[in-house]
């Protein structure tokens, strides 16, 4: 427990400086003077954090937990004094890149230290108060920020960092105490940490502009899918030759674990897709509010967190993982495909309960495969091992925002061309009620409300898909006894 207690607090700041800055976003402009690139405020953070993450898994596997995590927090803690004190807009977003630096510690390093100290069998049940920091963390930082933008300055949102994250590293400091490195003395792989950089920046930076910034078909978003395949070939040759590989290549020998992060990246697809889609559709389909959509989007939260739980009874009586995941994907897929065959004049009511089964089905899979990966790893993988898996979810989180975008924004055009409209009109504009909607007539309103409602179709249907691929692959992944002890060796590895 002295180990958890830091690592929450590393959880809530992690959880926090994702979502509390972005209402905050409007007043950093006026006050900063600068109205370009306001989306680089929260990009710069998530990019930058999903790079470094990796780096402090395998680091941590040889320095040690705790020296890492020192590291992390401090410039964590650095990174928020500077955002606090920035006086441009420049300045704020590299400050915000540097703070991504630490940030990407917080949540790799805490994972593994938990798989330090807490057995496979009982590692639900603190994962379950690790998904509770998180889900409240991500309810209330939008609503934080917002407050405090408005009464008191968007710079308390960085200054607040200071004694949390001084709190955070003295808890881990002597709760991690006992925790050993590796030791020796590790040759890091340079090369192969540049190569995953730059094939996880291309990916994030195509899906970040997909759709928006460029066609999906253009030379652009093709010069940098076309990078990203590079950036992995050249990687995976990389890591053959390196005498200390970031990614060691006997990791995906382990079909356990490949299998387990596939079914885990398509979990977190699905979760993003969800996240982005919901609250569109109760505004766009069923007329709420932005305040409305926000709150009725807290039960999918809340239903993920009570999923997780679910994992932590179930977990230790069971003693295996397989049934346990075909569950999730099952209700998952079920709450999805009700998602999709939902229509305007279906209560709302019935959308909350469908989109709770979906929850606790994704809260279950992603708690699930977490367990199930660690548990496969050898010991002396578990920070690279766990870090990896941390990043292949951060682009699958990427790609299921991406997905939906496009999917939306793809029927709303196709509705455009059938109604004949000629005009520029976008998502904004059906939205927010515009002027140029109001021209319309209602015929024409109501084939372009038709486009968004199947475009919503189509977004749950994909990720009822996705669902239904995670859960053949669980049916196919080795059902390895969950390890009663940390010290225990792993269970057997399971080879190609």
């Amino acid at each position: 427990m002295r180990v958890i207690g830091g690592i929450v607090l590393c959880i809530l700041l992690a959880a926090l400086d994702q979502t509390v800055v972005i209402p905050a976003v409007p007043a950093i402009a006026n006050d900063l003077n600068g109205f370009g690139h306001l989306s680089w405020i929260v990009t710069a953070y998530l990019i930058v954090s999903t790079v470094t993450t990796p780096l402090y898994g395998k680091l941590s596997d040889s320095f040690g937990r705790r020296r890492l995590l020192m590291l992390a927090i401090s410039l964590f803690i650095a990174a928020s004094v500077a955002c606090a004190l920035a006086q441009t807009l420049t300045q704020l977003i590299l400050f915000r890149a540097l703070q991504g630096v630490g940030g990407g510690g917080l949540m790799s390093l805490a994972q593994a230290a938990i798989a330090d100290v807490v057995a496979p069998r009982q590692r639900g049940r603190y994962q379950g108060y690790l998904a509770t920091v998180w889900a409240v963390s991500s309810i209330a930082g939008p609503l934080v920020g917002g407050w405090v933008s408005d009464h008191m300055s968007w710079r308390w949102l960085f200054w607040i960092n200071v004694p949390l994250g001084l709190l955070a590293m003295a808890m881990c400091y002597r709760g991690l105490a006992h925790l050993r490195a590796r030791g020796g003395r590790p040759q890091v792989d340079w090369l192969g940490a540049s190569l995953l950089a730059v094939a996880i920046v291309a990916f994030l930076l195509a899906m970040s502009w997909a759709g928006e910034a460029f066609d999906w078909v253009s030379l652009e978003m093709g010069g940098l899918l076309l990078l990203t395949l590079l950036a992995v070939a050249l990687l995976a040759w990389q890591e053959r030759r390196a005498a200390d590989p970031m990614l060691p290549p006997r990791l995906f020998r382990n079909r356990a674990y490949v299998m387990g992060v596939g079914a885990s990246a398509l979990a977190a697809l699905n979760i993003f897709l969800c996240i982005f889609a919901l609250p569109l559709q109760f505004q766009l389909v069923r007329d709420a509010d932005a305040s409305t959509s926000g709150l009725l989007v807290v039960p999918f939260l809340l239903s993920t967190v009570a999923g997780n739980f679910v994992v932590a009874w179930l977990a230790p009586r069971l003693g295996r993982m397989r049934e346990i995941l075909t569950g999730g994907y099952v209700a998952a897929a079920v709450g999805l495909v009700s998602m999709a065959t939902i229509t305007a004049a279906v209560p709302t009511a019935l959308v909350l309960v469908a989109m709770t089964i979906a929850g606790i089905g994704l809260g279950m899979s992603m708690v699930g495969t977490l367990i199930s990966v660690q548990n496969a790893l050898e010991r002396r993988d578990m920070g690279a091992g766990t870090g990896a898996l941390l990043v292949i979810r951060s682009l699958g989180s990427a790609l299921g925002g991406a997905l939906a975008g496009t999917l939306l924004a793809m029927e709303f055009r196709d509705a455009l061309a059938r109604s004949g409209v000629t005009q520029a009109l976008d998502l904004g504009s059906l939205r927010h009620g515009s002027e140029a909607m109001t021209h319309l007539s209602p015929a024409i309103r109501q084939v372009l409300a038709g486009g968004v409602e199947s475009g919503f179709h189509l977004i749950f249907a994909a990720g009822a898909v996705a669902a239904i691929i995670a859960l053949v692959i669980v049916r196919r992944m080795p059902d390895l006894e969950l390890r009663s002890s940390v010290t225990e060796h792993a269970a057997k590895i399971h080879m190609d």
